[in-house]
């Protein structure tokens, strides 16, 4: 079967960036594949003022043409990430919600682990002030098998990863908006890593270019195998990255390598 990382420049105008990515599933679709995933933020990355006008229940217009895209196209599509109230003390979550061929919704996870860093590109990252943390592992039941949702900076957190594999994950999704500082030195190894050492195959949606207030993002959207090898990598701009999802190799993989039966740690 084929999945697809989609690769977008997502900015404040809500409609034009969904029309993208409605543009960039139905290609991915066209060339075969069955599983698709958006971006981290894709319907929205605009100024942090404007933040809480462009939430959505998840019940809302975004989400719900999406689901019935995903119908339509008769795909599996991750839905990388939107804001949706809820949150303690007037936060927001960053949520991640994967449809079935059917529409309806397989999963739906809140990002555990916030951006507040500073990483020398003159803008200070705080994502807590205005997003409120999840708590749960979500690792969900899909026509591809279990898949493990993450969304950007979870990257960072293997104990996360560790624990999808250990319920059972064959593929790990991290839709990501990550910095074009960090992403130049530490994007495809952590993603390499976490395809390696959990013996699954990782697929990262991402955002690449400039966004409002002079923000950029590193893009090279990937899938990467259960051998730590990049199979996809999207160019510049909006894009996709297409790979076949072989669940005998990542069989042969598990039993020629039984790592993750050799496990001496909780």
């Amino acid at each position: 079967m084929l999945i697809a990382a989609v690769q977008l420049t997502s900015g404040a105008e809500k409609s034009k960036n969904l029309e993208a990515a409605i543009r960039l599933i139905r290609k991915a679709a066209a060339r075969g594949a069955t599983f698709v995933g958006l971006p981290e933020n894709f319907a929205w990355m605009g100024p942090e003022p404007e933040r809480l006008a462009n939430a959505e229940a998840l019940t809302g217009p975004t989400l719900s043409t999406l689901a019935t895209l995903a119908k339509e196209l008769k795909i599996t599509l991750l839905a990388g990430s939107v804001l949706e109230p809820g949150g303690s003390d007037g936060r927001l979550f960053n949520t991640s919600v994967l449809f079935g061929p059917d529409g309806n919704t397989l999963g739906t996870y809140r990002k555990i682990h916030l951006f507040d860093v500073e990483v020398g590109d003159g803008q200070t990252y705080r994502e807590s002030a205005h997003v409120a943390p999840g708590t749960e592992v979500v690792t969900v039941e899909s026509p591809v098998g279990k898949v493990g949702l993450s969304v950007c900076y979870d990257l960072r957190f293997p104990e996360l990863y560790r624990q999808h594999a250990k319920n059972g994950a064959v593929l790990l999704t991290v839709p990501a908006a990550f910095t074009l500082a960090t992403g130049k030195d530490h994007w495809e190894v952590l993603l390499r890593a976490r395809a390696i050492e959990n013996q699954a195959y990782v697929i990262a949606p991402a955002q690449q270019g400039r966004h409002p207030k002079d923000r950029m993002t590193w893009g090279h959207a990937m899938v990467i195998d259960p051998w730590g090898l990049v199979t996809a990598r999207a160019s510049e701009g909006e894009g996709l990255g297409v790979a076949e999802l072989d669940l005998e190799l990542l069989a042969r993989v598990r039993r020629n390598l039984p790592a993750l039966t050799h496990r001496r740690l909780p």
